[in-house]
């Protein structure tokens, strides 16, 4: 698991379940990795340029034609759907979560 910035979010009409389409950036070690995440909960401003926690070594899974590469972790909350996990403080981009 590592800490990643999302650097871009795009609408994703083509999955089954309401998502965005994520770039997140996990530094120069691991790079720049696809996400589908379904958080649509979250707007677009409060996504770009936040820091997320991923998983980045699992096998990457095709979503409606999309590429997904890492998988962005959250808590599952009855009402508010998948709250995400994250830093409380800044983090470096890449940093293993231990």
């Amino acid at each position: 698991m590592r800490v990643g910035r999302v650097v871009s979010v795009e609408e994703f009409p083509e999955a089954r379940v309401p998502a965005w389409k994520l770039l997140i950036d996990f530094g120069p070690e691991i790079g720049v990795k696809r996400s589908s995440a379904q958080i649509t909960h979250y707007s677009r401003e409060q996504l770009e340029g936040s820091l997320v926690v991923g998983v980045v070594n699992l096998v990457p899974r095709l979503i409606a034609r999309f590429k997904s590469e890492v998988l962005v972790l959250g808590a599952l909350d009855e009402t508010e759907g998948v709250v995400l996990l994250r830093p409380d403080k800044e983090a470096s981009v890449g940093a293993r979560i231990a």
